[in-house]
């Protein structure tokens, strides 16, 4: 291999990433699965179309508001790794690391292989052999799956090709996210203007704000108030959360993106509105196409796949389902792309495995993607996508708290930093998120303890597994 083949510690990223590339990073990474899927499980936990819409109303104001207050971190510091960077900063190096270790184990790497399962069950539209109900292998009570395969696959292919350089993962990231864009939109405009029925409309629509809860065995509904009503919305807003994350991954690039103390503020606020005003939209579509049993109860919880059969016909399935391929495919790339940023500047800290923190021959920390895949890859295998949501949504808010709360900390601590864009509504919005995420996060771990209980267990495991580490850097030294 020729020295400049080799890869070195000396190598530094480029940046080749403008605001265009990065706020297609921001809604490519959040327009993946969801919005075709979660409305299902939200509309069986709310039940009326008024509750559907606030629902995705509120995900969008809280996210809004989180891109907001990241505005100022990110300003701050510039620089790869984004979130890991921002609370070592606030707190200290095991924080930091809880983070890096969660982000790791279930955060990025769960979110992938959700999105990756998801890409492989439309793909079975296309080729039913690509199923999830298609077993290849055996093993005890492990049963590997066609579409778990194909979901490897894809990661795999993402992965080599991110591992190539920032500007191959870039182009397909831009190319991908303007297709989805357009190709939501004209779903949205398709059956909002040429789709639209009055009778189902108005039936919708009518005591719209009344909640229900719809029973999946009997497919009746009972009307709702109080405590029960609060607890559907927490556990219709997993969907809706996870469908909106991942926002904050253009962070994690910021070492390659140009003029990053403007453009990533400005591609967090122009990237979640996009989605937002996409996603609100999408649900509007809905209750203008389908009665909100149909939402509730669509086969597989595919609600956009029965709407295009209204809109496009018997063509309808598979125009969807292509529809859902580019986007999960988009959406993993640009996950993939971002993640193995945070793994290297870790490693820069000497917290994760040191060969993360070294560039190859293509400017990028290709050892980190390839760990981030293998284990995507095994999550591929063991989890189901619904516990996958679970188990990301309520560990992300957790360091969302974090995060946001570092705000203030560090506005205590460096009051004389330069602060290139402050966080908007400061201190009232960033306080108000954090009640928000707060609030959510206690009713999830109430709600949903089986999956979520696991999620805050899977955190503090990494507290003995960062002093252990600590411990064997000092002996080694």
């Amino acid at each position: 291999m020729s020295k400049i083949d080799t890869p070195t510690e000396n190598h530094e990223m480029k940046r080749e990433l403008g605001l265009l590339d990065a706020t297609m990073l921001v809604v490519g990474s959040m327009i993946g699965s969801g919005i075709f899927i979660v409305s299902a499980d939200i509309t069986r936990n709310v039940g009326s179309a008024g509750w559907l819409i606030i629902v995705w109303v509120l995900t969008g104001v809280i996210t809004l508001m989180a891109a907001l207050s990241y505005g100022e971190l990110s300003a701050m510091y510039p620089k790869a790794g984004g979130q890991y960077i921002y609370l070592k900063e606030s707190y200290n190096k095991l924080i930091a690391f809880l983070y890096g270790w969660s982000f790791f184990m279930v955060i990025q790497t769960g979110t992938i292989a959700a999105v990756g399962v998801a890409f492989a069950k439309f793909a079975a539209y296309l080729s039913e052999p690509l199923g999830d109900q298609n077993i290849l292998y055996s093993i005890g009570t492990i049963k590997i799956n066609a579409a778990q395969l194909l979901a490897i696959f894809t990661i795999v292919l993402l992965t080599w090709i991110n591992s190539r350089g920032v500007r191959n993962g870039k182009i397909i990231q831009t190319l991908l996210t303007i297709v989805k864009i357009l190709s939501l939109s004209g779903l949205i405009i398709m059956g909002l203007l040429f789709t639209f029925r009055s009778d189902v409309w108005s039936v919708n629509w009518t005591n719209a704000f009344t909640a229900f809860q719809w029973n999946p065995d009997t497919q009746t509904a009972v009307s709702i108030g109080g405590a029960t009503l609060f607890a559907g919305v927490i556990s219709a807003m997993v969907g809706s959360l996870f469908s909106s994350d991942a926002w904050n991954n253009v962070t994690f690039i910021a070492g390659e993106i140009r003029n990053p103390r403007k453009n990533i503020g400005l591609s967090l606020f122009l990237g979640t509105l996009i989605v937002t005003i996409i996603y609100v939209s999408a649900n509007i579509m809905y209750t203008a196409v389908l009665p909100v049993q149909d939402i509730a109860f669509a086969p597989a919880d595919r609600v956009a796949v029965v709407a295009s059969q209204y809109i496009f016909g018997t063509a309808g399935t598979l125009v969807i389902a292509v529809m859902i391929m580019i986007s999960t495919f988009g959406c993993n790339n640009g996950l993939i792309l971002s993640g193995a940023r945070v793994y290297y500047t870790m490693a820069k800290d000497g917290l994760f495995f040191k060969k993360a923190g070294v560039l190859n021959k293509y400017e990028v920390p290709g050892w980190g993607l390839w760990a981030q895949c293998i284990w995507a890859s095994a999550l591929c295998l063991t989890g189901r996508y619904g516990d996958l949501l679970d188990y990301v949504i309520f560990v992300v808010l957790i360091f969302y708290i974090l995060t946001i709360g570092g705000i203030f900390i560090l506005r205590r601590k460096y009051p004389d930093a330069e602060r290139p864009y402050k966080a908007f509504g400061y201190p009232v919005i960033p306080a108000l998120y954090t009640v928000c995420a707060t609030v959510l996060c206690i009713g999830l771990l109430y709600y949903k303890t089986s999956t979520c209980g696991w999620g805050l267990v899977l955190v503090l495991l990494g507290v003995p597994v960062y002093y252990l580490s600590e411990q064997y850097r000092k002996n080694h030294r």
